[in-house]
């Protein structure tokens, strides 16, 4: 089965992770901080917090910024239940802003409607969390434009998108945002396994988040009630948890990131050459906007109206390709229609998930899988 993604690791990977395995230091070492710093260097952010993924990182996230019990919190519908799932860990109430289905990000004149509506009503959120999907920048400088006067804090869910650029700058950035947020699962642009990273240019707001990873503990003596204790002593301050990542997780992606733009690259190749083969079919294709670099995660097309989604990925999988579908309304989720969610709370993501479907791509898929995708899909399509 050709995979719809995976993880490219090479020699000098795995003697990476030995080199920590040898060392004496599996958990917190001198890893996490050197990957940390790496990150800082390719986003160009102040700051960056490892965590142990990037679910963890949202909640650490949403609570850096203050989100509790009485607040609201609005993200993209086509999304991983994470990006939604963080602000109910906070007690938070959640609710979606439309995408638009041809690019199926956040929907900048659907955010605007929702946020005069919400201002009328006296329902604003506190956070709201664009998603990059499939790589794909959101157009984060209309959507910060639109929350500011509002008050309103952005985390950029960056999952799919580490190597991208928007706007001349790399996502990550936090130009338009107060935490950008990555995922390093091995599907991912580059992996540590599993883990995550925040980023941002705030000094409290990576503090903060640095304490929510780690129990909040802190072992800094100008931060303790008692300093003067011994050197044993550390000071929990607030409830956190164990989102720590490890030095074994941290050594992989040392190593992992030294190839992000040659991953990065591939991926766009593939994807270009994908769209130079499919181009005489009646399908369209998920597109970065203008002034994004995408890091192509995903490769997304969209089928036509009258083709049977199911019978097609039913018929692609019998043929050893790995197709998906990404991603199922998240308020349609059971778990979200016992909160009073209903079809048609968001069209356009209903339109966009009806016929969505994922082709796979990864940086070791080579040209005769990828023409075995495409005749396989072509033959299909035209059956």
């Amino acid at each position: 089965m050709i995979p719809y993604g995976r993880q490219d690791l090479n020699t000098a990977d795995i003697e990476a992770v030995v080199s920590v395995l040898k060392s004496d230091n599996l958990t917190q070492g001198p890893q996490v901080p050197l990957f940390e710093a790496n990150i800082c260097r390719e986003t160009q952010a102040n700051f960056a917090v490892a965590g142990n993924s990037a679910t963890s990182m949202l909640h650490a996230a949403c609570l850096a910024l203050g989100v509790s019990k009485g607040d609201i919190v609005w993200t993209s519908p086509i999304t991983f239940v994470a990006s939604a799932n963080c602000a109910l860990y906070c007690g938070a109430e959640v609710d979606f802003v439309d995408v638009d289905p041809s690019t199926a990000n956040m929907c900048p004149l659907a955010l605007e409607r929702k946020l005069i509506q919400a201002n009328r009503l006296g329902i604003l959120p506190k956070v709201i969390i664009p998603v990059h999907m499939a790589g794909h920048s959101c157009d984060m400088q209309a959507i910060s434009k639109l929350v500011k006067p509002y008050g309103i804090k952005i985390i950029e869910d960056a999952a799919h998108a580490i190597g991208g650029r928007y706007a001349d700058m790399p996502i990550g950035s936090c130009q338009f945002s107060d935490i950008t947020v990555f995922s390093f699962h091995p599907v991912k642009i580059i992996t540590t396994a599993e883990g995550g990273v925040a980023t941002t240019n705030c000094l409290r707001l990576s503090q903060a988040m640095q304490s929510y990873r780690s129990h909040g503990i802190t072992k800094s003596a100008n931060e303790m009630l008692r300093p003067d204790e011994g050197d044993w002593y550390y000071e929990q301050h607030n409830l956190g948890f164990n989102y720590r990542m490890t030095d074994l997780q941290a050594g992989l992606g040392n190593s992992q990131i030294t190839r992000l733009s040659e991953f990065v690259a591939k991926r766009n190749k593939l994807a270009k050459r994908y769209q130079l083969l499919l181009h005489k079919l009646n399908i369209k294709f998920i597109n970065p906007i203008e002034h994004c670099h995408s890091a192509y995660h995903l490769f997304i097309v969209h089928l036509p109206a009258d083709i049977d989604r199911k019978s097609v990925f039913n018929l692609m999988r019998l043929a050893g390709i790995g197709v998906h579908v990404h991603y199922f309304p998240v308020y349609l989720q059971p778990f979200y229609l016992q909160k009073s969610f209903l079809p048609g709370h968001c069209p356009g993501a209903e339109a966009y998930y009806s016929h969505c479907l994922t082709l796979p791509l990864y940086t070791e898929l080579t040209e005769s899988e990828q023409d075995f995708i495409v005749t396989n899909l072509t033959k299909i399509l035209g059956s």
